[in-house]
């Protein structure tokens, strides 16, 4: 994005901000001068951080590709980021034409690029992106629904990718999820992943705290979780296989995921737990 335009309402250009660094780690276009500034430093601390975000949205696209091949047709992507290669609209698509999806996101950039995919390459009917905090639950759902394009009657995916790291102990998260759980209808899914300190390559560890404090004091603070405390968030929801495992371990069948695949033999250096649960 050129620093000469204007930031839509709302945008703070005084941080980096974590949507934005994400999408210029992705190799995307919608970000300024600071998040490629933090970004260009994330590299120097930690080579791998692309490779990371790679295995992420990979997961991203191969949980919905898996999902629409079970019959799933409604998506509701909370903190969806910024668009980038392979949304979840376009992946679901290709699988079912008559999918429907809702786009959730608290930053004005990635609200604003989302309009704009979907008003370019998008059906009114069957996609729509909505600006709140997915941590207002009820507000978030109604909101949702109010755009028209979900059947609460029937199977929904809920998506949270790369996304509860970044919600404090202190705001409940397994609380939000839960909420969230209880207002699905049965037969809908939860797709989630998480980044981690359990179990990853101890030879890094500085590395990756170097990077997190990094994060931290620009305002993007993030939260890694055990893996018990990941599980958590599918209470109610019954593993799909194979359960909760490393991004690197999840359906590498569903997608090409060279990122992924770069990861094999050691998965746990992806730093991210991943795992699919339907709600009975």
């Amino acid at each position: 994005m050129s620093d000469s335009q204007p930031a839509p309402d709302g945008v703070d250009l005084d941080k980096p901000n974590a949507a934005r660094i994400y999408d210029w780690l992705l190799g995307g276009t919608a970000n300024w001068a600071i998040d490629r500034e933090f970004g260009a430093k994330a590299v120097e601390t930690f080579p791998l951080a692309p490779i990371l975000a790679r295995t992420n949205r990979e997961f991203l696209g191969r949980g919905v590709h898996h999902l629409a091949s079970l019959g799933v047709e409604q998506f509701l992507d909370l903190g969806s980021g910024v668009p980038t290669v392979g949304n979840v609209h376009e992946v679901a698509d290709r699988v079912n034409p008559r999918s429907r999806c809702v786009y959730v996101d608290v930053e004005p950039v990635a609200v604003a690029h989302a309009k704009v995919l979907l008003e370019r390459h998008g059906d009114p009917e069957r996609h729509a992106v909505v600006q709140g905090d997915l941590r207002d639950v009820e507000k978030i759902w109604e909101r949702a629904l109010d755009t028209g394009v979900l059947d609460p009657a029937k199977p929904i995916a809920l998506i949270l990718v790369a996304v509860l790291h970044f919600i404090a102990t202190e705001d409940r998260p397994h609380d939000v999820v839960g909420r969230y759980r209880d207002l699905l209808p049965a037969g809908s899914y939860l797709l989630s992943s998480h980044g981690t300190e359990d179990g990853t390559p101890r030879d890094e560890a500085a590395k990756r705290a170097e990077l997190r404090e990094q994060y931290n004091q620009s305002g993007n603070i993030v939260h890694l979780r055990s893996r018990t405390e990941f599980g958590r968030f599918f209470t109610g929801f019954e593993l799909v296989e194979p359960g909760l495992v490393w991004l690197p371990e999840w359906h590498l069948d569903e997608l090409p995921s060279p990122a992924s695949e770069a990861l094999t033999s050691n998965p746990a250096e992806s730093c991210g737990l991943g795992a699919l649960g339907r709600k009975p």
